[in-house]
């Protein structure tokens, strides 16, 4: 069935399982399935919410099962299902962790692939590009899925997601900590995100996707080069276009939906819904061309659009902006952090947030990301015991969907 622009929303979420006494990564996803489920599988319908396994065994995905047209108790929602998963979890001593990245993971020595459903993927995956590191087996993050109906639909939506990339980082960056120390950037799972299939760089491109607003178009200029690039190594033809495409926005036109996935998890699921549905009110606005015309949306190039990221991914709402042109976009006249731009884009589509969303957006502005929040928590002391007790709260912040607050 084919949606039309923000008819309906596809949210998928991914936690990290560790032990509850160290907080280490434990890849243990299928015995968290098999004891909800009964048997081994790598999927579990749970109502409106569906569980599934990642590409590494240390991680599960909660994702919305099927389409939704209603965001406003979806985040109560995740978290139920977040508190059934820690319930079932206790059994092996085990709990769900937020965050975009585990803060001291040896992914070279901790990595384990899922073995079971769709393994020879996955093998294949980790035969070109060795899945043993950060920006494979430490990476958790938020997809919003947003469909389209035919060619002039895709164009409006395709055009405005591309703009707003760059700066998605400055609201939502939850990674500033990876073998135990702070690595300089607040996204560093957009860091490594950037770089982690250089082997084929035909797979991400410049992470924001190029100026293509048609679906002949599309397929030419990126499915095309993405399939030649992949034939040496995938002799057996068993990987798709659609999932080796790896930009920060995907156009899955196999569902006819957009998949945003620039977006780091956050502490607890009302905030990621939160995150989601401010992000969909901008791009309604963007889409109705009353901030920008359609013509001079479509007219940056991605990059043009990369630099602004690249800045963005270090210093999250503190990068400043002097853009003029970029600038403008949001009717700011002069050099303004990501923050300021934010609080712009805020100013203009709060009236349209849920209440509860509303509150979770304004605690965001005015504390910062989960990322600047993690960093002042640690007050510059990356201990092991101090990390640990830091990722302990956060742990407890997902249990209680309560804001971390430092």
């Amino acid at each position: 069935m084919s949606y039309h622009l923000f008819e309906v929303y596809g949210i998928e979420l991914e936690y990290m399982l560790v032990h509850e006494s160290d907080l280490k990564v434990n890849p243990i996803t299928d015995k968290l399935l098999t004891r909800k489920n009964g048997s081994l599988t790598s999927d579990v319908e749970n109502g409106k919410i569906e569980w599934s396994n990642e590409l590494v065994a240390h991680v599960v995905e909660m994702k919305t099962n099927g389409p939704t047209a209603n965001l406003n108790d979806l985040g109560s929602l995740f978290a139920e299902n977040v508190r059934e998963m820690n319930q079932l979890l206790k059994e092996f001593n085990s709990k769900l962790l937020p965050t975009a990245s585990h803060p001291f993971m040896d992914p070279h020595t901790e990595t384990q692939l899922w073995k079971h459903n769709y393994s020879k993927i996955y093998a294949l995956y980790n035969r070109i590009f060795d899945c043993k590191g950060h920006g494979w087996s430490n990476v958790q993050s938020m997809h919003i899925n947003l469909p389209f109906s035919g060619d002039a639909e895709f164009e409006k939506l395709h055009a405005a997601i591309r703009l707003l990339l760059p700066i998605i980082p400055g609201l939502a960056a939850s990674s500033p900590v990876l073998d135990g120390d702070y690595t300089g950037y607040k996204d560093t799972r957009m860091h490594y995100y950037k770089s982690n299939q250089k082997e084929i760089p035909q797979m991400t491109g410049k992470v924001i996707p190029e100026q293509i607003f048609n679906k002949a178009e599309y397929y030419e200029k990126i499915f095309k080069p993405i399939t030649e690039a992949i034939k040496p190594f995938d002799t057996e033809q068993i990987l798709d276009q659609h999932f080796l495409n790896s930009r920060g926005a995907i156009s899955r036109f196999d569902r006819n939906a957009i998949e945003i996935r620039v977006i780091d998890i956050q502490e607890n699921p009302s905030a990621d819904v939160a995150i989601a549905e401010f992000i969909i009110e901008v791009l309604k606005l963007l889409v109705s061309e009353e901030l920008v015309s359609l013509e001079d949306q479509k007219d940056w190039h991605e990059d043009e659009l990369f630099e602004i990221f690249n800045e963005v991914i270090r210093d999250a709402e503190n990068t400043l902006i002097d853009h003029s042109h970029y600038l403008a976009l949001f009717d700011l006249q002069k050099a303004s952090d990501v923050r300021q731009i934010w609080k712009r884009l805020f100013e203009l589509v709060s009236e349209k947030l849920s209440e509860n969303h509303r509150k979770h957006i304004e605690f965001i502005l005015q504390n910062g990301s989960l990322a600047t929040r993690i960093l002042k928590a640690l007050r510059n002391d990356f201990s092991h015991e101090n990390i640990v007790k830091v990722y302990d709260q956060l742990a407890d912040c997902l249990q209680n969907n309560h804001m971390f607050r430092p």
